[in-house]
């Protein structure tokens, strides 16, 4: 049973990162930027493999290069955001799968990187995404007021005197960690939904911007254990069914506030 620890662990080490950082992407409106990082990971990977380097830093340095052609787009406002997303996500996501297909010398599993592998964490993971949730969290400590201030006007923030581009590419940067931390966790394909909807399940009973980073951060650790306890109990992908779990836990959320609300 040392695996499933293991696994549990992990994820709520996950979840110690996912759950601030997420509830940002939910304040900011950056769902869709979220998920054009979590397609360009993929590219990440290949590069890794191409140039024999790090698998999680390749994947940290490609999607801020991702981040950083986005902003640099769209002060351009020469496509609709929502379309440069859609276009930088899909062509990133298929630039990785197309030249993964021409390495004759690397076979991989392309299922456990687009849907994530969690039962398969061991010691190494656990050590480097412990150092990972650390680093995001002391960052993020030191950049909240800022953080909160641009989510809120990013010209009123300048105004205020927040370093406003200094901090979006340092949250780009986090954002990249915590992807790269994720990937073998549940994949490409749901690292968003770990960011996003643990975020919205919490916030409807926040008073405050702390209160909905700490409780995105407990539903996420709760949907990582009843996600893991039904994929042991039931044999189902262990990353599918923690997001399955937080659509869950969502859903009891908004039922429940809908019933405070009337009555």
């Amino acid at each position: 049973m040392s695996w499933l620890i293991d696994a549990l662990l992990a994820g709520w080490l996950l979840s110690l990162m996912s759950g601030p950082l997420g509830s940002f992407i939910v304040w900011r409106r950056m769902a869709y930027f979220g998920d054009t990082l979590a397609h360009s990971a993929l590219l990440g990977v290949t590069l890794g493999f191409v140039f024999d380097v790090n698998l999680n830093l390749a994947i940290i340095l490609c999607a801020v290069f991702v981040a950083l052609i986005l902003a640099s787009l769209q002060r351009q406002h020469f496509i609709p955001s929502d379309t440069l997303l859609g276009l930088m996500a899909h062509t990133t996501l298929a630039a990785g799968l197309v030249t993964l297909s021409q390495l004759d010398n690397v076979r991989i599993d392309l299922n456990a990187y687009l849907f994530g592998d969690l039962l398969a964490v061991n010691r190494e993971d656990l050590i480097i995404m412990a150092l990972g949730s650390a680093l995001v969290l002391i960052v993020l400590s030191r950049m909240w007021r800022g953080l909160l201030a641009a989510s809120v006007s990013e010209e009123l923030a300048q105004v205020e005197g927040y370093p406003v581009a200094r901090l979006r590419l340092m949250f780009m940067v986090l954002l990249a960690v915590v992807i790269a931390s994720a990937m073998k966790l549940v994949g490409v394909l749901l690292i968003t939904a770990m960011l996003i909807i643990p975020a919205a399940a919490a916030r409807p009973f926040s008073q405050g911007p702390k209160q909905m980073a700490i409780l995105a951060t407990l539903i996420s650790m709760l949907a990582v254990a009843l996600g893991l306890g039904l994929s042991y109990q039931f044999d189902t992908p262990a990353g599918p069914s923690i997001v399955l779990a937080s659509a869950l836990f969502f859903l009891i959320s908004q039922s429940s506030y809908r019933f405070f609300v009337r009555h």
